[in-house]
């Protein structure tokens, strides 16, 4: 997977230390990219590093929720890797309760990583690529942006905001080489909670639906890679969740009817 001068493609992932990030890490690296793994914990990102097959990979720490981390980083990739040809938005943080529930804090938490820290990413990398002409940039959101579904106020907001912000950045770059994706995958094993904000009785809910869910993380991350590989906007990588989108999109008060009726069922469990 080479550039058109003939050299690797540069990649960055955020949240590369474990999960998706890390799974991501090692398909973009068997594809013959040079990967920058960066994580809040550094030891973490080392560890997907020395996974990776291949040379001239390496490890960066970075709060995604800091504007002078991110900028550190910035400077430490370019030093490092001179160019950045791709960049993947992947660190995030779970959380999930209702509205009269989520404090002011944990409205400011889940925004300033989930959503600002991919606008960090994009004002971070975005200017190199509309300059060269070239480059990819997949955001991770979640189904959550898509599902409108009660008692994950805070995380639904923020992913349906990265979602916006895709759809957005999509339109300002058609046309200059630079192309979007943004992956909504629903629930699948990972250790996305271990950041968990919120209601604790949410989080046990969403560990069961992690634990039922059909699709696991090299499944998801298979068609994560390759979708944005093929340059596919919105990628839905979970197995029940095109049907889903469908029907919201299509036929919605049908849509409400099923998911309360589904919220409902599951309250009695």
């Amino acid at each position: 997977m080479n550039r058109p001068d003939g050299n690797r493609r540069n990649v960055l992932i955020t949240g590369a230390g474990s999960g998706l990030g890390r799974a991501l890490a090692l398909r973009y690296a068997k594809a013959g990219c040079a990967v920058a793994c960066a994580d809040i914990k550094l030891e973490r990102a080392a560890e997907t590093v020395a996974m990776l097959r291949g040379e001239g990979h390496a490890a960066f720490a970075v709060d995604v929720g800091s504007d002078a981390s991110f900028g550190a980083l910035r400077d430490a990739i370019v030093s490092r890797f001179g160019t950045l040809d791709a960049l993947v938005n992947n660190a995030g943080i779970a959380s999930g309760g209702p509205m009269v529930e989520a404090t002011m804090a944990e409205w400011r938490d889940v925004l300033e990583i989930n959503l600002l820290g991919v606008v960090r990413g994009c004002r971070a990398f975005l200017p190199g690529m509309l300059e060269r002409g070239s480059g990819q940039i997949l955001n991770i959101a979640s189904f959550a942006a898509l599902a409108a579904a009660p008692s994950i106020m805070t995380y639904g907001v923020s992913k349906a905001a990265v979602l916006a912000l895709s759809e957005q950045l999509r339109a300002e770059v058609h046309g200059t080489g630079v192309n979007i994706s943004v992956a909504c995958p629903s629930f699948f094993q990972t250790n996305l909670l271990q950041n968990w904000r919120g209601s604790a009785r949410m989080k046990g809910f969403a560990e069961k639906m992690m634990k039922g869910g059909g699709d696991t993380l090299d499944s998801v991350a298979d068609k994560v890679f390759a979708a944005a590989e093929r340059g596919e906007f919105m990628i839905l990588p979970t197995r029940a969740e095109p049907m889903r989108w469908r029907i919201k999109r299509w036929m919605p008060e049908l849509y409400f009817r099923k998911l309360m009726r589904a919220v409902a069922a599951r309250a009695k469990d």
